[in-house]
């Protein structure tokens, strides 16, 4: 486990523009963020939970997990341990793209953990359902405001956003130097890149699509610039019979923007894993990588030293958007028997600081949490202030409350890999799309 701590400033900029442009439940992205308090006044704002020490109390805990989290499991264990030695904390740790739902719905039969980890998607899907209890503002107060949008439902947050991933094009930024290329705007500016890296013998895209998540993925990235960017209600349109995937252009462009990433990506994609992958880009076999910050653990495991950036995937309109991706969110069962260990829970997750700055940078992740700052190095994080700072910036959730993964995106993004693989026609893979209008939205999950 490499755990590399150099200084590292996360930009104000980027934290007052998190979620700039976004419509429905998002809220503004405070100015500036209050003074960090002192180590004392933390102390004082955030007393231990009053329990009963003598009480040994177990919580159950399902996480729907990142390929960045497996790990963190052990850090929260320790650091509970240490400030509240009756809670034992009983992991059930499964892959959020392929498990964590279906574990979900088991649990829906049976009764859920005291806490649920997943995404902050989620929140959306679960609250609706009432088996989740508002988080208390002890917690959620030390939480950036600009986290607390998409969490909120009837004025009450049913999540707390643990920390953030950025998506968009990873580039090998000495590649695009030494080549002269701009950072495109456009789909011709990025074609242009295209061509030339085929004339140069230079693969344009790293990809895994063998992970069906990935695929899922980076069509959710297209539909946030080319669809929900011009309609930020389509998914609510799509459910209401006014438009569709076999009708709407825009729609269909994102589904043939996989087409392009194939067309211009290793043979091997539809068996190679994310790890072999990210090594290929880091050493130079391909330019560029449509993903998120999940791979950024990966570069930096393979070569501290390499130099990437990130871009918004281009558009029609040029006009596209760095996308926020709140991830680790935590919620709590509304019919636990344990609140008060429940409450210590969020306790330590929230004011132990060292714990938080551990997890950020084993993840290579941006801290949600008011005065914790990263130390990991993160060479797209210039890159990141840039866009924050202008604005451009789009929290996906936007997108992602309004067309589900679970049973809707998940599902597509099968569809879309059997057509790239000849095994459906495209017009089937709409098809498929519009047949799941039902279930795309969290109130029907």
């Amino acid at each position: 486990m490499k755990r590399k701590i150099v200084s590292l400033v996360l930009g104000t900029t980027m934290i007052a523009s998190l979620l700039s442009g976004c419509g429905q439940a998002a809220a503004e992205a405070p100015a500036a963020e209050a003074p960090a308090a002192s180590e004392e006044a933390a102390k004082e704002e955030a007393p231990a939970v009053e329990m009963d020490s003598d009480e040994q109390v177990t919580l159950t805990i399902l996480a729907g997990q990142s390929t960045t989290d497996a790990g963190i499991e052990d850090m929260i264990d320790e650091a509970m341990t240490k400030k509240y030695p009756n809670i034992t904390l009983e992991w059930e740790c499964v892959g959020w793209d392929g498990e964590f739902h279906p574990k979900m719905q088991q649990y829906l039969q049976t009764g859920v953990p005291d806490i649920i980890i997943g995404k902050g998607q989620d929140v959306a899907t679960y609250s609706s359902l009432g088996i989740l209890n508002e988080i208390d503002s002890a917690y959620t107060d030390k939480v950036l405001e600009a986290a607390n949008g998409n969490v909120t439902f009837d004025n009450k947050i049913y999540g707390l956003v643990y920390n953030a991933l950025y998506q968009g094009v990873y580039y090998n930024r000495n590649m695009f130097k030494e080549n002269g290329w701009e950072i495109p705007k456009t789909q011709e500016d990025l074609q242009n890149i295209i061509d030339d890296c085929k004339a140069k013998g230079i693969v344009p895209f790293a990809s895994h699509m063998v992970d069906t998540w990935s695929i899922g993925n980076v069509t959710m990235q297209f539909m946030m610039n080319d669809v929900f960017n011009n309609n930020p209600a389509w998914g609510d349109d799509f459910r209401a019979g006014k438009t569709s995937f076999s009708t709407d252009t825009a729609a269909q462009t994102c589904y043939n923007y996989n087409k392009l990433i194939y067309d211009n990506t290793f043979p091997e994609t539809f068996s190679l894993e994310q790890t072999e992958c990210d090594a290929k880009m880091v050493t130079g076999e391909a330019a560029m990588k449509v993903s998120g910050s999940w791979s950024i653990q990966n570069f930096l495991d393979i070569d501290e030293n390499f130099d990437f950036g990130v871009f918004p995937f281009p558009n029609q309109t040029g006009d596209s958007k760095l996308i926020f991706e709140p991830n680790i969110a935590i919620m709590t069962s509304a019919t636990t028997e344990h609140q008060d260990a429940v409450n210590a829970f969020l306790d330590v997750m929230t004011s132990d600081k060292d714990l938080a700055v551990e997890i950020y940078d084993y993840t290579k992740t941006a801290s949600m949490l008011k005065d914790v700052t990263p130390t990991f190095t993160n060479p797209s994080q210039s890159d990141i202030d840039a866009y924050a700072a202008a604005g451009m910036i789009v929290d996906v959730n936007l997108g992602n409350n309004q067309l589900v993964w679970g049973g809707f995106q998940d599902e597509n993004a099968s569809d879309i890999g059997a057509w790239l693989q000849g095994d459906e026609s495209f017009e089937d893979a709409l098809k498929a799309s519009d047949g799941r209008a039902a279930v795309s939205s969290s109130a029907s999950n």
